[in-house]
């Protein structure tokens, strides 16, 4: 379970740092090439930090689509060039709160 501490720790900090890149809202992000790349590389530690958490931590939190956070990751650092900006940020404002939430109460 230390492992799984420092991972999730990890992944909270990679979700606040998406969350302050975010917070001027959807125009900021989609007019700035920085804050898209900010976003995109904290997304992408983010989820490949989720893959070496143990099955007991992901069992904890069934909340979480596990595989498709997976294929997520797959995708930013695969797929890069057919990445869908409107896409991304659905999934921040949709699938990155499911997460924080259930690793949130995983932490403590």
């Amino acid at each position: 379970m230390k492992d799984d501490a420092i991972y999730i720790r990890h992944i909270l900090e990679c979700i606040r740092r998406v969350e302050e890149n975010t917070a001027g809202g959807y125009d900021a992000f989609m007019a700035s090439h920085t804050l898209q790349d900010a976003v995109l590389r904290n997304l992408q530690t983010m989820a490949e930090s989720t893959q070496r958490l143990s099955p007991t931590v992901r069992a904890a939190a069934p909340a979480v689509d596990w595989i498709a956070l997976s294929g997520f990751r797959n995708v930013l650092v695969h797929n890069y060039l057919g990445i869908e900006l409107d896409r991304i940020w659905t999934i921040i404002q949709k699938d990155v709160p499911t997460l924080k939430a259930a690793l949130g109460t995983t932490s403590s």
